[in-house]
């Protein structure tokens, strides 16, 4: 495993790689490298334990072994893509290639992700074509902050819409009085840091915020004025979800909701989910 490891570090290395991610129970010990390197294990049903009740041929276990390793290879090299994504948006790094080492079943892998070629790299850029780069991935950063660690120990749910302010204020009135109201616009501006924190606080309202294009906070606490009834989600969301969907088709603005139950994030555009991020796929930074 560790000549797989140095291999991938090496070639990395040579391509001027963003970053090193690893699927798996991969062991990154006594590599020396500068290098970003980034972890995520998801554990797999142990494929003996699938087949140990089978009364299946010894060629067609081989087969659905071979099946089912081809399905976690794929699973894992989806999660490299995915991660890679995730530090896009963040703002871990920029585009370029990113380099994955892949464990599943004990065979090894090296694979190499062009972010250009990324899928939820090409959405979020459909984004920024509405709302500039810096303002949505600042967004995003908080939303990953609130899915991830909640507020106070405690699961929050909350919901962004981001741009196209007057139309989304004109379809929407405040359920409790606005917090940002009469406020500094450095107290408003999303992009100064020092505001996350009671941005974070007031996610647990009911209702969600208003941002304009330039970064400003608008309100809180908001509830939208929209029908509704022709806009599908995946089932099990709640009411948050569907009127930021539906405030996206009837306005230009970009809604980011993060769950209360699992923490998971829905991207919504012209009425559709454009994306939705699992939990589950958050890359752990080790070095």
């Amino acid at each position: 495993m560790e000549v797989v490891v140095s291999a991938a570090v090496r070639l990395a290395e040579r391509l001027g790689s963003r970053a090193i991610i690893i699927s798996g129970d991969i062991s990154f010990e006594n590599i020396d490298t500068c290098m970003p390197v980034y972890i995520t294990s998801r554990k797999q049903k142990s494929l003996i334990d699938h087949l140990v009740a089978s009364s299946k041929t010894k060629e067609e276990k081989s087969k659905e072994i071979l099946d089912k390793v081809n399905q976690q290879a794929a699973g894992k090299i989806e999660q490299v893509e995915n991660i890679s994504a995730i530090g896009f948006m963040t703002e871990d790094f920029e585009e370029g290639t990113v380099v994955g080492i892949i464990e599943s079943k004990n065979s090894y892998a090296i694979v190499v992700h062009n972010l250009a070629d990324n899928r939820m790299v090409k959405t979020l850029k459909e984004c920024e074509e509405r709302i500039s780069a810096g303002i949505l991935r600042t967004v995003l950063k908080i939303a990953f902050d609130i899915s991830d660690t909640g507020r106070e120990g405690k699961q929050v749910g909350t919901a962004f819409i981001v741009g196209d302010v007057e139309e989304v204020m004109m379809r929407s009135h405040q359920m409790i009085l606005n917090p940002y109201t009469g406020q500094a616009d450095e107290d408003r501006n999303i992009l100064d840091r020092r505001n996350w924190e009671s941005i974070k606080e007031f996610a647990q309202l009911d209702g969600v915020f208003v941002i304009s294009e330039e970064g400003m906070i608008e309100a809180a606490g908001r509830y939208l004025d929209v029908d509704a009834r022709d806009i599908s989600v995946d089932k099990g969301l709640g009411g948050r979800h569907v009127s930021a969907a539906a405030i996206t088709r009837d306005t230009v603005a970009i809604a980011i909701t993060v769950s209360e139950s699992g923490g998971v994030m829905h991207i919504y555009m012209d009425g559709k989910e454009i994306m939705h991020i699992e939990s589950t796929e958050r890359a752990l930074r080790l070095r």
